[in-house]
């Protein structure tokens, strides 16, 4: 892999912001640039101080005036739901029998759950993630499908299969020994390849007996250096459902407690419903609540408190959950991450905003020396970000007059559009891709 310079307006966040007006929270360069080599950062700062440095051999990609950030992050996503994306008219319980569980069928046949994969990961690329946490289906050739798909392209990936033996069609249905076996396989087989890493994943309490809660803590005491990923208290339904099942525990987080699932490296979608005894668990725990906007707003599950969250110290983070979310696109995540917290009295600054795609969501997932910033060490996984690629963006452009206002436009009207280029690991992939579509058209005219 060869050397370049990746020049731009250089953003990168070094902490939490305290408000839009923390200038300190990031590292802003004008003109500035991120020397890559053998798909690791080198060097960061301003141009002039960094080219210095390089040979005058090393290419350089010249972004300038798009802003180059490091590559977003998803903490929360189902790459087997990715054709179910838009599917009208229910709530999480109905939505996941009217359409869900169909579609997750699918995933048994191996060319399916591979073309389905290639779609997922490029989708991810358009809109500038180039990590993800994401469920597979039941089936293990979905995960085969997903690793290898995020293995071509060198993207930093957490996945694992679903463990489900109740409440679900039979098709999708395992049970607790083939759980754990088929588990432990995927285990052996993904986790610390390349920059795989696996997430042991019973999809929650409703589709787990008490049996399965088990193997799944066995699991997780085996592999400590695995994620746990599951659901929490998206939905009143679901709350009552999975507490009249376990009907011993105190509540709906206590029940994962129980099972001695929840810890640093546990991720648990939507935690919307929460007491404040359940968030202190979390707080105590260092489990990551995630907050799913579009999600959330389509199934119409509720508004997650992200201010309690702070307040009682639990950490958090952000993700789409496709296909109950409703874009692939962190940027319009976080705009209705916005209305969300507006609506509830709490203010989503920009820079709170572009810390939670980047540097926050990777502190989330405890990989803040490899992603989400750009520091010398760092895998060289970027964003380019062009604030005007709509008409509408570029005549609000032209009064904005602080980095501020430019995310912010970003934030609420940018899409993949607004993704100019993507970098994992140092390699393009959103020109390159377009390049091998164009000679595949041009292959078969001349066919």
């Amino acid at each position: 892999m060869s050397d370049q310079l990746i020049r731009g307006r250089v953003l990168t966040f070094v902490k939490e912001p305290a408000g839009v007006d923390d200038a300190g929270s990031y590292r802003f360069f004008e003109d500035g640039a991120v020397f890559v080599s053998k798909g690791k950062i080198a060097g960061v700062g301003p141009y002039g101080d960094v080219a210095k440095h390089v040979g005058p051999s090393v290419k350089i990609a010249d972004h300038r005036p798009h802003l180059v950030m490091p590559g977003f992050i998803d903490t929360h996503l189902h790459f087997p739901q990715t054709q179910a994306i838009a599917s009208y008219g229910a709530q999480l319980l109905e939505w996941l029998n009217t359409y869900i569980f169909v579609e997750e069928q699918k995933f048994k046949a191996p060319e399916h759950a591979a073309f389905i994969a290639d779609r997922f990961m490029d989708e991810l690329l358009s809109n500038g993630t180039t990590t993800a946490a994401a469920y597979c289906s039941v089936h293990p050739e979905s995960v085969d499908a997903f690793f290898t798909a995020a293995e071509e392209r060198n993207m930093l990936m957490i996945g694992g299969k679903v463990m489900m033996d109740r409440n679900a069609p039979d098709a999708l249905r395992d049970t607790p020994e083939k759980g754990y076996d088929e588990t432990k396989a995927l285990i052996a087989k993904w986790h610390g390849r390349g920059r795989a890493h696996y997430a042991i994943s019973p999809r929650f309490a409703i589709t787990s007996t008490p049996e399965q809660m088990e193997v799944s803590r066995v699991l997780a005491a085996e592999h400590p250096d695995c994620y746990v990923q599951t659901h929490l208290s998206e939905n009143r339904d679901e709350i009552a459902f999975a507490t009249s099942l376990y009907p011993e525990a105190k509540d709906y987080t206590d029940i994962y407690a129980r099972y001695e699932l929840l810890g640093r490296k546990t991720l648990l979608g939507h935690c919307i419903h929460l007491s404040d005894r359940e968030i202190s668990v979390l707080a105590k725990t260092g489990a990551v609540g995630v907050f799913c906007p579009t999600s959330n707003l389509f199934l119409g599950s509720g508004l997650f408190d992200r201010d309690r969250f702070d307040r009682l110290g639990a950490r958090h983070a952000v993700a789409t959950d496709v296909g109950g979310g409703t874009s692939f696109s962190m940027l319009e995540t976080m705009d209705e991450a916005y209305k969300v917290l507006h609506l509830q009295g709490q203010r989503l600054s920009p820079l709170n905003s572009f810390y939670m795609l980047t540097l926050g969501n990777a502190r989330a997932l405890d990989l803040e020396h490899r992603i989400g910033s750009l520091h010398a060490g760092a895998d060289a996984d970027i964003v380019v970000l062009d604030s005007r690629a709509k008409p509408a963006m570029e005549l609000r452009m032209q009064v904005a007059s602080t980095l501020a206002e430019e995310l912010f436009v970003l934030q609420t009207m940018g899409d993949d559009r607004s993704v100019a280029e993507v970098y994992v690991a140092g390699k393009p992939m959103k020109s390159g891709r377009r390049e091998t579509k164009a000679e595949a058209v041009r292959a078969l005219a001349m066919a």
